[in-house]
């Protein structure tokens, strides 16, 4: 196991454990505030926690108990940031030089090592200008390049795509597909496609806990938290496990199809489905045994040739006719119903 962290954070309600192996990328999700970037500035050095420990391939970054704390310099970790953060008096090419000469190679080797890595980011023809002279993209492209000159053992990115226009986010995306394939790194961010392209692992959190950790493609198709769920654009119903349904804590009896040998009377439970399973009607439907909730249309959204009707609890996807046929709007009140088949029940 390349990293192992468990910390807490009194001041800011942060108590984490989980571990990055070797060569493996992790996605830090979770809504804002719930202390995803608090943990990367943990295993920085840039903040000190109350208690815990971590180590890097076998080092001690720091042991509480044990007094033992590596200053940031010193642990091998490269932090990039949504802002580049590039030295002004500098131009690119000895911005990305710096990290070998700071740790003693010759001008010539770091200037060498940084044209390296500026290749690798598609920034070769930018190492003669200033910061000043770079587009946004640009100067995280560079940014980059800096971060891996150093050869640092665990590559930690804050949202490094946030503050770039959208129209570059995708060209940066896949630079850091390449460059991070086969580097130990923990990405924080709110983009689902940034953990589909860019991690093998998630680490969801959610007020200062970890509330559901796993591999990619199996939180965001299995998600246990409702933030999971929302950037995988699934619905979720969370309660106790009832017979084969899920009882809300409103008392709603939620149909669904087992899909967990966990899954027993009693146990907290999730239930999980489509917004293309869910439909949409004026009057409470009959027939088949499914499942129906009252609710208010409270936005329409466009997504391509359909719309995401979304409620306070659940969204529906439909046809742009049937919005026509309906008469939705904000506002209007509604029943959707979605088919126990349609819904997937585990254990959370």
């Amino acid at each position: 196991m390349s990293l192992h962290l468990t910390a807490t954070v009194a001041d800011r309600d942060v108590d984490v454990s989980f571990d990055v192996a070797d060569g493996c990328t992790v996605a830090l999700l979770g809504p804002n505030g719930s202390g995803k970037s608090t943990v990367l500035s943990v295993v920085a050095g840039i903040l000190r926690p109350d208690a815990g420990r971590a180590t890097l391939d076998g080092a001690t970054l720091f042991d509480l108990a044990g007094g033992t704390w590596t200053p940031p310099h010193q642990r091998g970790t490269g932090l990039l940031a949504q802002d580049a953060l590039l030295f002004p008096h500098l131009d690119v090419l000895d911005n990305v030089a710096f990290g070998p000469r700071s740790t003693g190679a010759s001008r010539a080797r770091a200037r060498d090592t940084a044209m390296t890595w500026l290749r690798q980011v598609d920034a070769a023809d930018l190492a003669d200008r200033r910061p000043s002279a770079l587009s946004g993209g640009q100067a995280q492209r560079v940014a980059i390049a800096r971060a891996l000159a150093a050869e640092p053992r665990l590559m930690l990115l804050d949202e490094p795509m946030a503050a770039l226009d959208v129209t570059v986010v995708p060209a940066m995306r896949q630079t850091l597909r390449r460059v991070l394939d086969g580097r130990t790194a923990v990405i924080v961010t709110h983009d689902v496609l940034d953990a589909l392209l860019l991690a093998d692992h998630v680490v969801v959190m959610d007020g200062g806990r970890i509330v559901e950790q796993g591999a990619t493609r199996d939180i965001l198709a299995r998600p246990r938290s409702t933030f999971a769920a929302g950037i995988a654009g699934l619905n979720l119903v969370r309660g106790r496990a009832e017979g084969s349904g899920v009882r809300t804590p409103g008392g709603l009896l939620v149909a669904g199809m087992p899909d967990d040998e966990t899954v027993h009377e009693g146990v907290t439970a999730v239930g999980v489905f489509s917004p293309a399973a869910v439909s949409v009607h004026l009057e409470r439907p009959g027939g088949s045994p499914r499942n129906v909730y009252a609710a208010t249309v409270r936005e329409l959204e466009p997504r391509g040739s359909q719309v995401r009707v979304r409620t306070d609890e659940l969204a529906a996807d439909v046809t742009v006719p049937v919005v026509a046929e309906l008469g939705l709007a904000p506002g209007v009140e509604v029943f959707l119903a979605v088919k126990a088949s349609e819904v997937a029940i585990y254990s959370a």
